[in-house]
Order: C-alpha cells, then sequence, then structure tokens
C-alpha cells in the first residue's frame, strides 16, 4: 500500500496502465468542509467533489476535492465542468499548478469519510489515504484519495504514458 500512498504524478495514468478507469461523481456543489480542509483551504465552506474512480468496473478510489468558492469562480472553475473525466486533466497538464508534498493517513473508523465511503463502496472500505493541497495562481484545491485494500497487489510504478 505503501508504494501508492506516495506515488507521485497522475494517479489516473498509474491506474490506466492497470485497466479501465472510469470515474464516478458522487456529489459536487457547496458544502460544509471538513476539519482539514477548512485548515488547509482558510474557509469554512467551498465547492467539493467526491468521487469513486473504477479500475475495470470494480471500485479501486474514493476521492474527495474541496476548494474556495472564490478559486471556484477564477482559478479552478474549469473543476465543475469535470463531469466524468479524472481531475488529472486539470493538475497534470498544466505547468503552472504545483502540489505540496503528500499526507498519508489512516481512515479513522466511524469517521466522515468512512461514513460517506461506506455509501459508495461495495465491502470492506478503504483504510488507507493520502491528501495534498495543489496551488495554482495563488489558489489552493485539496485532493483526498483513498485506496481500496487489494490495489496493494498492483504495480504503483507501472504507468501509462497518456497524460490524465
Amino acid at each position: 500500500m505503501h508504494a501508492w500512498l506516495t506515488a507521485t504524478g497522475s494517479l489516473t495514468a498509474r491506474l490506466r496502465a492497470h485497466g479501465v478507469v472510469e470515474v464516478r461523481v458522487q456529489r459536487q456543489g457547496s458544502q460544509r468542509l471538513w476539519p482539514q480542509e477548512r485548515r488547509d483551504l482558510a474557509c469554512r465552506s467551498g465547492h467539493v467533489r467526491e468521487v469513486v474512480l473504477l479500475l475495470d468496473g470494480v471500485p479501486v478510489v474514493w476521492a474527495r476535492s474541496a476548494t474556495s468558492h472564490r478559486a471556484l469562480q477564477g482559478t479552478w472553475k474549469a473543476l465543475t465542468g469535470l463531469g466524468t473525466r479524472p481531475l488529472a486533466e486539470l493538475l497534470f497538464q498544466r505547468s503552472h499548478v504545483c502540489r505540496e508534498p503528500l499526507r498519508i493517513q489512516p481512515l479513522a473508523r466511524h469517521g466522515r469519510a468512512e461514513s460517506r465511503l461506506r455509501a459508495a463502496w461495495p465491502g470492506t472500505p478503504p483504510r488507507w489515504a493520502r491528501s495534498s493541497v495543489f496551488w495554482q495562481h495563488g489558489q489552493a484545491l485539496r485532493v483526498m484519495e483513498s485506496f481500496a485494500p487489494w490495489i496493494a497487489q498492483l504495480d504503483a510504478h507501472r504507468i501509462t504514458r497518456q497524460a490524465g
């Protein structure tokens, strides 16, 4: 699991090296932010997008991205129009996007993330996640990704050349 939690670059490209990746949007819109999101984004509410990434039809990653309403009106405006396209299209195809170091964390049992995961996830939900903040023109976008336990069986260092 450590290799996936610490892998840099596009997670979508790494997953595509193992099969077909599909993005299912679980929810998107204005929400009250979670405590770590509030600290990272310096606001209490913002725009949140929650998705499940499927690999060959099987859930493999649950992700939550959040940004301020102000950033959504400018720098991160394209987030609202992504639909079922991966967020990686915004993050890794633009040279002026910077990423802070990854933070690895176990997911708290009975925490907010677990309750969302249970609603979207068949079987045992992920236990580990990583998060980081991306910056573009002084505006932050926080991304958290949690991984299905079985992803540890896949080579995290295999990557496709296809961007996003």
